[in-house]
């Protein structure tokens, strides 16, 4: 990490995500900055390439605030894209690549999107979106696989070739968009979190500020989607510094692979979630790799039991294991639990971050007393500028001038933070967020279904799934298992869909006739829901 009295320079006159590039693509050209498989490209490599798509989007109109969605699995191209979009001065909007065509298409049509970079094993499921979006404009497709030429995609690598590796720069404030950011919604429709260069960086800023990254720091593993807020955050912090990133295939999980990944490279510090530690603590042999290089751990995105927190702590015990907290909205991280803290406040989130102010507060805005349950609210230079053509849901948001999490928490009394519950309807799936009401909406549709409500079963694996409780419209003619994944199969993406169902005569509710939820999760818990495998 550069010295304190260095951070001003680095960030002091609004430098953009673009400037952190192409500073050490001048200072250390030769440098390897990405790692992928076989290939290692210097800053110096991707600068110019990053240059060449960027006049690529240019040539075919792609201006200062337009959107750039890219759909595809880890590769360098979808890095080159999330730079290229904002060096343009436009936005880039990363889109889950387990999501179906309906799911894309009303992101290409709630961004307005100018231009399309696709991966080419999605470009058929790219096309089915473009095809509903009624989407004209410019797409390229990388990496082989079906390559959509019927529907006028072009070849990236060809455009590229053609194109120039010298950009004729523009100004772009670091208060400008850089990314819109889709997360599903609490009433059944994504919000795109509007993040700025300046959210983005002052959070890479403040996670090395506060976790005292130094010089040692360097050689970042990314593992996570790169569609997700993770995956985009947790490479940013390297860039500061001009470290090395790693970047992990997406795919099939392969704890071994990445134990080797991690030997191999002298990865420094990734992040994984919860059910990925777990199973990497699990390879036979841990304790005789050589993974002194490793000096720091973190997981977050899921909820992670005290006794795997142990595990990691005594299978990598020269590594500081850290709890990450936050969302989407927050760049992501808020509040951070560390070091010696991981045991002494086992099951604690940690305090939070540099930069980031937080209060608990009940629902008229008054602070809670230590010990109290109220929401978690945030103010912060990390926290999103609005939601994307959502005005009335950004109001709601940062009403009281906070940004309102959804998440309750408690204080202890040394000022540690405890995640209670969330007040907002959501299941945490293997990192994925998965809002109750838009995968309810889905299944209400289904004929066979009079209503549904969908609550969190615990899993060992994957924290929670959803489980689906059913009152038919008709006692005698239940929706079967089949039916519902058939139903659902068009409509959600895989991680959204019930793993298991449970049909009741009605659904519990109060005197105002609202589903209750607790009475769902307490049955649930004592065994009273007739509960089967979708």
């Amino acid at each position: 990490m550069p010295a304190p009295t260095e951070i001003p320079r680095l960030l002091g006159r609004g430098m953009t995500m673009g400037d952190q590039l192409a500073r050490h693509a001048r200072t250390s050209p030769e440098q390897v900055a990405f790692t992928f498989g076989e290939l290692r490209r210097s800053y110096q490599e991707f600068d110019a390439r990053v240059s060449r798509l960027a006049n690529t989007l240019r040539e075919r109109g792609v201006g200062y605030g337009d959107r750039v969605v890219v759909l595809g699995l880890n590769t360098l191209e979808v890095l080159e894209t999330y730079f290229a979009s904002t060096r343009l001065g436009a936005i880039c909007v990363p889109v889950n690549f387990r999501l179906v065509a309906d799911e894309v298409a009303y992101v290409l049509e709630d961004s307005g999107a100018s231009a399309i970079v696709v991966h080419g094993p999605l470009a058929a499921l790219m096309a089915k979106a473009r095809e509903k979006a009624g989407h004209t404009g410019p797409w390229l497709v990388f990496g082989g696989g079906d390559d959509g030429a019927e529907d006028g995609a072009e070849d990236y690598e060809a455009a590229l070739a053609a194109a120039s590796p010298e950009f004729d720069e523009l100004t772009v404030d670091e208060q400008d968009p850089a990314f819109i950011m889709y997360t599903s919604g609490t009433t059944g429709r994504p919000k795109g979190a509007v993040l700025t260069h300046h959210n983005l960086l002052m959070h890479a800023f403040s996670n090395m500020a506060h976790l005292g990254a130094g010089p040692e720091d360097k050689v970042w593993l990314a593992a996570a989607p790169l569609f997700h807020i993770a995956g985009l955050s947790g490479l940013l912090p390297n860039l500061l510094v001009g470290g090395r990133t790693v970047l992990l295939p997406s795919g099939q999980f392969d704890p071994a692979a990445v134990l080797d990944l991690l030997e191999r490279e002298r990865v420094s510090s990734c992040f994984l979630v919860p059910a990925q530690w777990q199973a990497i603590c699990a390879v036979p042999g841990i304790g005789r790799r050589d993974l002194s290089a490793l000096r720091r751990i973190s997981w977050g995105a899921a909820p992670a039991s005290t006794t795997l927190l142990r595990t990691l702590i005594a299978s990598f015990p020269q590594a500081e294991v850290t709890t990450a907290f936050g969302q989407t909205e927050c760049s992501p991280i808020t509040t951070l639990l560390r070091g010696e803290d991981s045991i002494r406040k086992i099951g604690s989130v940690g305090t939070p971050l540099l930069n980031v102010e937080v209060r608990v507060v009940d629902d008229d805005m008054n602070d809670v007393k230590p010990g109290e349950v109220g929401e978690i609210v945030y103010r912060s230079p990390m926290v999103m500028k609005e939601y994307w053509n959502k005005p009335a849901e950004t109001a709601e948001a940062f009403r009281g001038g906070w940004f309102h999490s959804g998440d309750l928490v408690r204080q202890d009394e040394d000022g540690y933070y405890y995640v209670v519950d969330r007040k907002k309807d959501m299941i945490i799936s293997g990192g994925e967020n998965i809002y109750c009401a838009e995968v309810e909406n889905v299944l209400a549709a289904h004929p066979k279904i009079g209503e549904v409500a969908l609550i969190a079963m615990p899993d060992e694996k994957w924290g929670e799934t959803p489980l689906a409780v059913i009152s038919p419209r008709e006692a005698d003619d239940p929706p079967t298992a089949a039916d519902l994944e058939a139903w659902c199969t068009e409509r959600l993406a895989r991680y959204k869909r019930p793993r298991r169902i449970a049909i009741v005569p009605a659904l519990p509710r109060n005197p105002s006739g609202k589903v209750l939820k607790t009475q769902l999760r307490a049955d649930r818990d004592a065994g009273k829901l007739p509960i089967q495998s979708a």
